[in-house]
């Protein structure tokens, strides 16, 4: 592959002011890594620089907490590259709000010199460079690499990076479906970028949204790559409804927390025809999933989808049942914080007396959680990977 010669390149904004506020934080959880800044440095040699750099030319997708981004628009004063118009799309909502929370920490305010867009041609049509943090899942880096080949300019170069120990050989086999070349670099402090371009003549149709079907449901899944699970019933969720028919049949008013692939939600309104159903969870492939399986169910004038955190967007004491197969996830970090969080923060939007329906892995130790936040907790079904309980909202 022709490249430009390489420059020397010095970019020092101060990554240690980053935060990864309001996302999961601890002590052993930084806000950026080596991956960050060797994309930011090695698009700088591809591009001379960024010198003839247009608004709009430079696309960043899989953002985490804004160390790419920030690193691109920031003034040169500040060790940034002074970029403007460089379009972003985040998966998560927490990801988002992190990077705006760190473009006001570093002082940007005002209007933002790049653009949040959703994943597809908009947010890659006509772009020169495109920096991606490469995704956990396969599906969802070659959703990706289908609209970078597709709808970025033609000379256009895709620079993928990820920390070594996250990296297969899968990811550049996935990415030679789409390129003519595919080029892995030297890895530098645990980190490796592969370097895509030339895209291949009429690549085919974009393989998302995907369907699954289930013999345990009566409607079909539907999923796009970065909805987790995919369009299949996960055991956990399996488990669930096998006693969601049981479990307070007079609620009417249903919330579906971390709604993933739409399952628990669009099984509850098909359950229970009078019931009204809230589904939310921060991925946007998450909330165009559930949307996209409660439009082909028949049910999307009960079921409305959010795309937020938690419960945030569910109203004071507005669920009378509640629906959690909580994540142990956020990207590579797993973390129980993560679904205690989840439920710490469900407890406004129980009304008194509701009840919710918990599935988690039978190892970790929600269950005190549950009984603590919410209240009187018992266990419905058990067994060896998965355990559901239900709480009465004290």
């Amino acid at each position: 592959m022709a490249t430009r010669p390489r420059v020397s390149v010095a970019v020092t904004i101060d990554y240690e002011a980053l935060r990864r506020e309001p996302d999961l934080e601890a002590h052993d959880l930084i806000a950026y890594d080596a991956t960050d800044q060797l994309l930011v440095r090695r698009a700088a040699e591809l591009r001379d620089n960024f010198s003839g750099e247009k608004p709009g030319d430079t696309v960043v997708i899989g953002e985490r907490h804004g160390a790419i981004t920030l690193s691109l628009v920031l003034p040169q004063e500040q060790g940034g590259h002074g970029l403007t118009g460089v379009r972003v799309f985040q998966d998560t909502l927490l990801n988002e709000r992190a990077l705006m929370c760190n473009a006001a920490r570093l002082g940007l305010e005002g209007e933002f010199p790049f653009t949040r867009e959703e994943l597809g041609r908009d947010l890659v049509k006509g772009a020169k460079t495109v920096l991606l943090q490469l995704p956990k899942s396969l599906d969802e880096l070659a959703e990706i690499a289908y609209w970078v080949a597709t709808n970025a300019d033609p000379e256009a170069t895709l620079i993928a990076g990820g920390r070594v120990k996250h990296m297969t050989l899968a990811q550049n086999e996935v990415l030679s479906r789409f390129f003519t070349t595919v080029q892995a670099e030297r890895a530098e402090r645990k980190s490796r970028l592969l370097i895509a371009t030339g895209p291949v003549d009429d690549p085919a149709d974009p393989p998302f949204p995907v369907t699954g079907v289930d013999a345990d449901l009566p409607f079909a899944l539907h999923a796009y790559g970065a909805t987790f699970g995919g369009p299949t019933l996960d055991h956990g969720s399996r488990l669930l409804l096998r006693h969601l028919p049981e479990i307070a049949p007079e609620a009417t008013r249903i919330v579906d927390l971390g709604c993933g692939n739409g399952s628990l939600a669009v099984a509850a309104a098909l359950a229970r025809p009078t019931a009204q159903v809230h589904a939310t969870d921060q991925s946007w492939a998450a909330v165009n999933a559930t949307n996209a399986t409660a439009r082909w169910a028949g049910v999307s004038d009960r079921v409305t989808v959010t795309r937020a955190d938690g419960a945030e967007a569910v109203g004071d004491g507005w669920a009378e049942l509640m629906l959690v197969n909580p994540p142990f996830h956020a990207g590579q970090v797993v973390s129980e914080e993560i679904a205690r969080t989840l439920i710490r923060g469900a407890v406004r939007a129980l009304a008194e007396g509701a009840t919710i329906l918990v599935v988690y892995n039978s190892h970790l130790g929600h269950r005190a959680v549950i009984e603590r936040e919410i209240g009187p907790t018992q266990q419905v079904a058990r067994d060896r990977s998965f355990t559901v309980v239900r709480a009465t909202k004290r």
